[in-house]
């Protein structure tokens, strides 16, 4: 077992007691109800796919992050794919863009 392992098992287990204490089951009680956690799992994964997409659309080949390369569309070669889903076309790469 490597450190980083044990020192999180360690810290879990002394924080263990401390999760059902009043204090915590009154939290729960009426600040998160039970039917406050779809609603709760639907926008967290709402929020997670929209930054997902945007860092993916900003990493694009159409964006242009710095001056010193103008046209960074330009380096895509004929075998690289760009897009998100190829449908009926094989390319060998993919194409990704290595820094802002």
């Amino acid at each position: 077992m490597t450190y980083l392992k044990l020192w999180f098992v360690r810290r879990f287990i002394s924080i263990l007691p401390f999760m059902f204490t009043p204090f915590r089951k009154n939290f729960v009680k009426h600040w998160l109800p039970i039917e406050v956690a779809p609603l709760i799992i639907l926008v967290g994964g709402i929020v997670s796919g929209g930054a997902w997409y945007l860092s993916r659309t900003a990493m694009g080949p159409t964006i242009q992050w710095t001056k010193s390369n103008p046209t960074p569309w330009n380096t895509i070669e004929p075998n690289q794919g760009t897009k998100l889903l190829e449908v009926n076309q094989k390319f060998e790469k993919k194409w990704s863009r290595d820094k802002f």
